[in-house]
């Protein structure tokens, strides 16, 4: 039998103080859908979970000088959300396709951060999308570029007494489509291959692309930008010729360090970068023009 404390704080001042009691004997759980697979797995438990579910007041989609998104918000929330669905497409893209509708009904955008997989859905769109992880600790509040939150596979700048509560989206990121696309063998409950988000904002005639933002995971141990490629368009013309060398660069070794693994080849998955990075960057020009 697997043995450990469960505690159901009301309030973030309590999650605080708990973390302070409990110390490295202590972790975090939201959904659960993460934490209770390793727990199962491992046959291991920290001493003392405490659980978030009840702090409803990080539950939130909201648009106020940009975007703001609360840690405990599911992905079923994301995916419903016209909001989301309209102006931060790439997001919807990727909530969507998290595991079953069961799981997105519990599963948190807060959870998939923190747990920092290589793989983690909603990772590449943050990023592609400028999102900022807004962390609480002792020390206060402080924020965080996603860009400079994971720091290695199942690992981040977030600290055991500290809770991520809010991942914001510049507000000029309205001005962007943008799209992600999941690579996986088959339509059913499974990890990408590789996943790519584009974002993308082009001049009023739409011919030149004014700027870029490319993710990838499952490319590297942690889920990256391709700055060489996001470089490469800036002021380019929006064409075939353009996208297709962007995707190259992309899959280069000088963006990522895609590996073999027993899911994929890693051929394949320089193959799939190549292919799919021209592809989102045209739906997201497209999603632009809405």
């Amino acid at each position: 039998m697997i043995d450990y404390d469960y505690k159901i704080p009301t309030s973030l001042e309590e999650v605080m103080g708990l973390l302070k009691e409990y110390g490295n004997k202590a972790t975090l759980i939201a959904g659960g859908t993460d934490v209770m697979v390793k727990i199962r797995n491992t046959r291991k438990a920290p001493d003392v979970l405490i659980s978030l579910r009840r702090l409803e007041a990080l539950r939130y989609i909201r648009k106020n000088s940009g975007y703001h998104i609360g840690a405990l918000t599911t992905h079923r929330m994301l995916e419903q959300s016209d909001l989301v669905k309209s102006e931060l497409s790439a997001l919807h893209d990727a909530a969507s396709q998290v595991g079953s509708v069961q799981v997105r009904n519990v599963a948190t955008v807060g959870g998939n951060i923190c747990n920092a997989a290589p793989s983690a859905d909603t990772a590449g769109p943050l990023l592609a999308l400028d999102a900022t992880a807004v962390l609480e600790g002792p020390g206060g509040r402080r924020r965080v570029p996603l860009t400079e939150f994971f720091t290695g596979t199942y690992r981040t700048v977030r600290q055991p007494d500290e809770v991520l509560i809010e991942l914001d989206i510049p507000e000029g990121m309205a001005q962007f489509g943008s799209a992600y696309w999941k690579h996986s063998r088959r339509k059913a409950m499974e990890l990408p291959l590789i996943g790519i988000a584009v974002a993308i904002k082009l001049s009023e005639d739409r011919g030149e692309i004014l700027d870029s933002r490319i993710a990838l995971t499952v490319a590297a141990p942690t889920p990256i930008r391709a700055y060489l490629a996001e470089d490469f368009l800036k002021g380019k013309p929006f064409t075939d010729e353009v996208l297709q060398e962007a995707g190259r660069i992309a899959s280069s070794t000088d963006c990522c360090t895609i590996r073999t693994s027993l899911r994929c080849e890693a051929w394949y998955r320089e193959d799939m970068v190549r292919v799919f990075v021209p592809r989102m960057a045209k739906l997201a020009a497209e999603r632009s023009k809405k």
